[in-house]
């Protein structure tokens, strides 16, 4: 079983539209289809640009980090039930493995699913370590000229500055990454990259080009530190940042932000509904809405409407509702943006009430130090989990907090695939304790070893994963133990299913998992591992179905026979050996099948799979009934 062929994807994405561009070649005994380039260019002769100096971002390796990133693995998620929490109720995943192989096999399940990316990688300081693409003993071994792997194909290695692709590695690792990353998110998400100025130039250029630069949002300011320690010889850096990207700028909603104490202070008027502050009616902009234009009788009896390039800020009715409701302001004035019925300066200025209460404004590239602190908030958090600094330079939750609300994530996924300490976990959980939202998580790392010299190591974590996971549990136990007067506490999601990237659980030889009609059932042989799981092929099954991997998972016994359900009928399976008609029988006669998996090796002759053919047709006929 291989991942999701991003590459056959965008081929018959360009059939539908251009499918003449679409022509057929042999690859020894294959047919497959290819781009004729220079038709489809036609296509587009009128805006194509033939110049060859361009304006872009290049760099050693950049190619074949687009090839790996289009390239499928036959790889899978095995669940670990063992090392989970609230296995089969909870709706968050943690991923145990390689992100570039954890993303690719998420593609199906998650495509256009995630609301919010946030990921915190290796800045590049000279010190840290970053993914190097293991290609030990694949065919690609030209990736080694790119300097994406070393002598021994070794997947985490030091990037230090004394290497002489010291960026392009860098730009290796994230490129591909970011590019799969972008198949996840909603129309209208977004994503947060946390960066310093070793690669933020670069880490731009990359976002501009995966992301569009349309898409650009901001360049949020943290200012993580308080500037003490070592004298710099120059300056002392006390800052880093969060880069801001939407999938599409259009589709994404507005973003709002809890308010700072500088903000709070311009809230310096008050009526009998409290604080309020004064905000201009009229606004400019290049926006043509004709429903924002009217007439506003004033106090001394004019018409007053809002002058070229500006609109009101509320149609009609929502005006004329917060004018009942004396939250409008009129005020005398020769300066205004307002005219009267002959184009004359009005005499006469409108505002709107903006109460303290309403508790939200517009965010500022600036993170407000009031509200999220300093970075050295998030060693505390660890210290009060672990007693013990078992994580170095963790972000802080209210830190990501600020984050998460300010990309309206309420009741959605976040992603996080370079998870280490689980902040964003700890985050979401407490997120959802404090509003009651429901939100989840997608927590993945690769199970980088701890130095055998630090905390972590002294205290039995061996890897990052170990921490992470561990985290995830007493930071649940400590939320729910902080609210446990709190109303409908106990619903809180703190559990996390637990998966481990490995390799297929098919054996080394072709197999195609491409659905199999009624009408030619049964035409495989069986390749199953023999160390795999019914649970291990349950998920590859869910995995290559593109269903999500957190849907509940009902196990009923039918005819003596362990059978599971997962999401009700939406899929059912069962692995179980020497399967009767009299189990076949039964379980066809289920309402509302919508797909039954089996094993190859739950039949003892052709004759028997043709009868379980036969009897669904009898009772099921619209059931899909796959065998791997």
């Amino acid at each position: 079983m291989e991942s999701k062929n991003i590459i056959n994807n965008n081929i018959e994405f360009i059939n539908k539209y251009f499918p003449h561009c679409i022509t057929e070649t042999k690859d020894g005994e294959i047919v497959k289809k290819v781009v004729n380039f220079e038709l489809l260019k036609q296509e587009f002769s009128d805006i194509i640009d033939e110049t060859k100096e361009k304006y872009t971002l290049n760099w050693p390796g950049k190619k074949n980090a687009l090839v790996l990133a289009n390239k499928a693995i036959k790889k899978t998620l095995r669940p670990i039930k063992t090392e989970s929490i609230l296995f089969d109720t909870t709706k968050n995943l943690y991923i145990e493995g390689d992100n570039l192989d954890a993303l690719k096999l998420l593609q199906e399940s998650y495509l256009n699913k995630v609301k919010m990316i946030y990921i915190d990688p290796p800045y590049n300081t000279g010190k840290d370590f970053v993914y190097k693409d293991n290609f030990a003993g694949d065919k690609n071994n030209e990736l080694e000229a790119s300097g994406q792997i070393d002598e021994e194909g070794g997947v985490l290695v030091a990037n230090l500055e004394t290497n002489g692709r010291y960026h392009s590695d860098w730009l290796n690792m994230m490129y591909p990454r970011l590019k799969l990353a972008r198949n996840l998110l909603k129309d209208d998400g977004v994503i947060f990259i946390s960066i310093d100025d070793n690669e933020i130039h670069n880490l731009r250029k990359i976002a501009d080009e995966v992301f569009g630069e349309s898409n650009f949002i901001t360049q949020f300011i943290w200012n993580s530190s308080t500037g003490g320690g070592i004298r710099s010889k120059y300056v002392n850096q006390n800052h880093e940042y969060a880069l801001c990207y939407a999938k599409n700028k259009a589709s994404l909603p507005m973003f709002f932000a809890p308010l700072s104490e500088e903000a709070i202070k311009q809230y310096n008027r008050a009526d009998k509904k409290g604080k309020y502050r004064e905000k201009d009616f009229a606004w400019k902009t290049n926006s043509l809405n004709k429903n924002q234009i009217y007439g506003i009788k004033a106090p001394d009896g004019s018409i007053i409407y809002p002058k070229k390039g500006y609109l009101y800020r509320f149609v009609e009715s929502k005006f004329l509702e917060s004018l009942n409701n004396d939250e409008v302001v009129f005020k005398e004035t020769s300066t205004g943006p307002l005219v009267d019925e002959n184009g004359n300066r009005a005499n006469y200025n409108i505002y709107i009430k903006k109460y303290l209460d309403d508790g939200l404004g517009a965010p500022t590239s600036v993170v407000p130090k009031s509200l999220v602190g300093i970075s050295n908030i998030g060693t505390e958090e660890i210290k009060n989990l672990f007693n013990d600094t078992v994580f170095n330079n963790p972000k802080s939750t209210k830190y990501l907090q600020y984050l998460f609300e300010i990309g309206n994530l309420k009741n959605e996924i976040l992603l996080d695939f370079f998870s280490g300490s689980c902040s964003s976990a700890h985050t979401i959980m407490k997120l959802n304790a404090e509003d009651g939202g429901n939100r989840r998580f997608i927590m993945v790392q690769i199970p980088e070893e701890t130095d055998e010299k630090s905390g972590a190591y002294k205290a039995g974590y061996k890897t990052i994963c170990e921490i992470g996971k561990e985290r995830i549990r007493r930071a649940g136990t400590k939320i729910l133990e902080e609210n446990k007067d709190k109303e409908g506490i106990e619903s809180l999601d703190i559990g996390f299913r637990v998966f481990k990237v490995d390799s297929s659980n098919m054996k080394d030889v072709y197999y195609n998992p491409d659905e199999i009609r009624q009408d030619n059932l049964f035409d495989m042989v069986s390749n199953i591992k023999e160390d795999r799981t019914d649970l291990d092929l349950l998920f590859q099954v869910l995995l290559d179905s593109g269903v999500e991997l957190t849907l509940p998972i009902e196990e009923k016994q039918i005819a003596d026979k362990k059978v599971y359900f997962v999401d009700g009928n939406v899929l059912v399976a069962c692995f179980e050996d020497s399967l009767t008609e009299e189990f076949v029988t039964e379980l066809a006669k289920c309402d509302d099948l919508l797909k039954v998996v089996f094993r190859d090796s739950s039949f003892g002759s052709d004759d028997s799979r043709i009868n379980v053919e036969q009897i669904f047709k009898q009772y099921s006929p619209d059931t899909q009934i796959r065998v791997i």
